[in-house]
């Protein structure tokens, strides 16, 4: 084991990539501990994996949230929603977190939900005297909820890397994503309320009719999640079937939106393309990984270990939950989960947990990687878009840091909000 580390270590160290570094650690265990052919299994095990037809849904996600990037979405939701939001306690900085959860159904990338959202909401906020700290606080963590809402990236190389349903797991996230967002909501609305200095301007009044007008800018994204997800819950189409509906969709949104033309075009299926296959490099690398380490033992010698150890369920989630925010705090939260699943999958196993519902668990904790310095993602994304120092964007963020804590102690204390609904599911198409 320390020599995997110290080797992975090394080369991470260096400067290589993720991907890369996976394979260069898979080869040496493959060389030193191994007689078989090291060329030949890593070229098979790296075709397996890219081959998987369950991947391909990867890829089409990631391009229909370029897609939406580059449309005029974030401006029609901040207008459809800012109507209805304005009078709760907490006003319009509940459209970062409403305007996110929404995006975030249809995207499925935490970096693109913050600067789709971010664009549009920051300099509005600003003009109406909004806490700036709470602006960007709620806007780092709300944007997480890209990883955990379907269609979500982190879900599908989650089940792709334990050979889970998709589907079920991208079900099993509906329900805490929005319990999570409502945590969010829940800390804006108590902190308006008993903050000395929360004095935006007051919004003009708009009557009834009038916000019903504004809502018709929603409508787009609300068919375009009702195609998405409908189509999944209902059966007619699988995970990947489902992408391909959602980038048809997309197109046809921006192209009625009036911002398809040939340059955006080609800049979502380049900017798709590159995402798509540093993914697929890190899932390659961290396939040849598991199988490299499955020969040398080390995954079940480990498993037996905690076994030994006689952990309960409660503190095995506890050291799991530590180590994770520990590793997201230097890897990003898709490499962290791939990374890591070779050793904590038989681990899970032997505990009895269940995989949909770990799954859950572990991209609630990666979402906290995104706001934990010092390669905590959405802080340098929110650096770069507002130009404060790190430190004061880790700063505004802690509070939603500390909701994810929370939230991790809820799916613990009440599974069912995680695994309701892929049972109602698997119910349905029995």
């Amino acid at each position: 084991m320390v020599l995997f580390l110290f080797v992975l270590f090394l080369l991470l160290g260096t400067g290589v990539w993720v991907g890369v570094a996976l394979m260069g650690v898979a080869w040496v265990g493959m060389e030193l501990f191994t007689s078989r052919p090291v060329g030949d299994t890593m070229i098979t095990t790296i075709w397996a994996t890219s081959s998987s037809w369950t991947l391909t849904a990867l890829p089409l996600f990631i391009w229909m949230g370029e897609i939406l990037y580059r449309t005029r979405l974030s401006e029609d939701m901040f207008k459809g929603l800012s109507p209805w939001l304005a009078r709760l306690p907490g006003g319009l900085v509940h459209t970062n977190i409403v305007g996110c959860t929404v995006f975030a159904a249809v995207s499925g990338s935490s970096a693109a939900t913050l600067t789709t959202v971010g664009k549009m909401s920051i300099p509005e906020l600003r003009a109406r005297n909004y806490p700036e700290h709470i602006v960007i606080g709620t806007l780092a963590g709300a944007a997480t909820l890209g990883l955990m809402i379907p269609p979500s990236l982190a879900l599908i190389v989650y089940g792709v890397t334990v050979n889970e349903s998709i589907t079920q797991l991208f079900f099993a996230g509906v329900f805490p994503g929005l319990f999570l967002a409502l945590m969010f909501m829940g800390y804006v609305a108590a902190y308006s309320v008993f903050s000395k200095g929360w004095k935006p301007t007051a919004e003009v009044a708009m009557s009834f009719s009038e916000k019903l007008s504004n809502s018709r800018f929603l409508l787009p994204v609300i068919l375009l999640i009702l195609v998405v997800i409908g189509s999944m819950y209902t059966g007619i189409a699988t995970a990947t079937e489902a992408a391909a509906f959602g980038v048809i969709g997309s197109l046809a949104l921006a192209a009625g939106q009036g911002s398809l033309n040939w340059t955006s075009f080609r800049e979502s299926l380049m900017g798709a393309t590159r995402t798509s296959a540093m993914i697929m490099l890190i899932l390659a690398g961290a396939a040849f990984l598991k199988l490299s380490m499955g020969f040398t033992g080390l995954p079940r010698a480990l498993a037996d270990g905690i076994a030994v150890m006689e952990l309960t369920r409660f503190q095995l989630l506890m050291a799991l939950l530590v180590f994770y925010i520990i590793l997201g705090m230097f890897l990003d939260g898709i490499s962290s989960v791939v990374l890591t699943m070779a050793v904590v999958e038989p681990m899970v196993r032997e505990a009895g947990i269940d995989l949909i519902w770990f799954g859950i668990f572990v991209v609630v904790v990666v979402e906290m990687a995104q706001i934990t310095p010092p390669i905590g993602f959405n802080l340098f994304v929110l650096q770069g878009m507002t130009d404060h120092e790190m430190g004061y964007i880790a700063k505004a963020a802690l509070p939603m840091f500390l909701i994810m804590v929370v939230m991790c102690f809820v799916l613990i204390w009440f599974p069912d909000l995680a695994l309701w609904l892929p049972e109602k599911l698997r119910d349905g198409q029995g």
